[in-house]
């Protein structure tokens, strides 16, 4: 079966409802649970390079579909050679569908069964993206995962627009696997191995996330994410869905929870049976001078850490906190400085990256749960920090 032929999971321990897996691809081989460093448009955000992803374990990258088909445009990137090629980046790539701006641009769009008409938010021109052309631009993009192209409704939503909304996303899915099983046969794709996932949506109810992932499950793709979460629920009812969602997802294939999230958030969808990852959460703080350790969040614009010549976190082997204080990095940031930006992100995705290989070392060893323990034990805030002005 040419399923075979493109990717191989295999799950290697388990430990409850938690799995330790790996997924192989065109490019590499990936080691899960995994959280994928978000690059929206083939950059993460803060000056950091892909030789900096390289050199803090940066398993997959992810790159958003809209935002390339805006600038520089798919047509541009895959005359480059592909997203890898332009990038210069070896390793796993997945691109997200574009279905999520569709939710987060709901002022700029109007959705149509056949697609979704959008105006884009750079220079307000018209533009048409369905499942067909979500898919042909993730084809010339030549990512190693591609995501089906789906709606996103509100966790708010009425009852019977999410209903719509998921049959819809179901229809949608299916005009997906054709376009990508033709893209993939053509002799002038990039990446003929393109792999599929598709997405579970439902809102927070939960019978139409199980009927929706009962549905899917039979549509055979690569793997499974659940999506529309984190969008305004609590984490009680995002734990509860993923809790009633995954036993009705494969087993035997990925399954990504998008745009997900804080360490916690994820040392507890890994215990529900999550093992793909992505979140805007290490970028976007760095950016802004909030930092992650091992003993909570800090905040480095805070008074106190003026005087501090320790490293971000003792023992950490990022770039920063190799070399650099607390002291340093915090004057970098107050004086606007792109290196504090980038030496704060950098950081962040090494203590991400980091837990995740924790995570992984834990489940080998059949010591998942105490690990957990242990690290949301850690996390918790001693004292909540403020920004001081100072």
């Amino acid at each position: 079966m040419e399923q075979e032929k493109k990717s191989s999971y295999r799950i290697l321990k388990q430990e409850g409802s938690a799995k330790r897996a790996e997924l192989q691809t065109v490019h590499g081989v990936i080691q899960t649970p995994v959280f994928m460093n978000v690059g929206t448009v083939a950059a993460i955000k803060g000056a950091v390079s892909t030789e900096d992803l390289e050199g803090i374990g940066t398993q997959v990258e992810l790159s958003n579909t809209y935002h390339l088909h805006v600038r520089p445009g798919d047509q541009v990137i895959r005359k480059l050679g592909g997203l890898h090629k332009f990038m210069s980046w070896n390793r796993p790539i997945l691109t997200d569908s574009g279905g999520f701006q569709v939710f987060s641009l709901a002022g700029l769009r109007k959705i149509k069964e056949e697609g979704v008409y959008f105006h884009s938010h750079i220079d307000g021109r018209k533009i048409f993206m369905g499942p067909e052309e979500s898919m042909q631009i993730q084809s010339n993009l030549a990512s190693t995962i591609a995501m089906a192209f789906d709606e996103c409704p509100s966790s708010v939503a009425e009852r019977s627009y999410v209903e719509n909304s998921v049959a819809r996303t179901t229809r949608w899915l299916e005009r997906c696997r054709k376009e990508m099983d033709r893209l993939n046969g053509l002799e002038d794709t990039i990446n003929p191995k393109q792999l599929l996932f598709g997405i579970n949506q439902g809102a927070i109810f939960d019978d139409i996330r199980i009927e929706h992932a009962k549905r899917i499950s039979e549509m055979d793709c690569d793997g499974y994410a659940i999506g529309g979460l984190a969008v305004g629920e609590s984490h009680e009812q995002m734990y509860h869905i993923i809790e009633e969602t995954t036993p009705y997802l494969p087993k035997d294939k990925p399954t990504y929870l998008m745009g997900v999230g804080t360490p916690a958030n994820i040392l507890e969808a890994v215990e529900r049976g999550v093992d793909f990852f992505d979140c805007v959460y290490p970028t976007r703080n760095g950016r802004h001078g909030h930092l992650y350790t091992n003993e909570g969040k800090i905040n480095l614009f805070n008074a106190k850490y003026e005087l501090d010549d320790r490293p971000i976190e003792e023992g950490c082997a990022c770039p920063a906190c190799r070399r650099y204080s607390r002291a340093y990095i915090r004057h970098l940031l107050k004086a606007g400085e792109m290196l504090g930006m980038r030496l704060c992100v950098l950081h962040n995705l090494y203590f991400y990256n980091t837990m995740m290989q924790e995570i992984r070392d834990a489940l080998d060893a059949g010591e998942f749960a105490s690990y957990k323990k242990r690290k949301l034990e850690g996390m918790k805030p001693k004292n909540q920090e403020k920004v001081d002005p100072a």
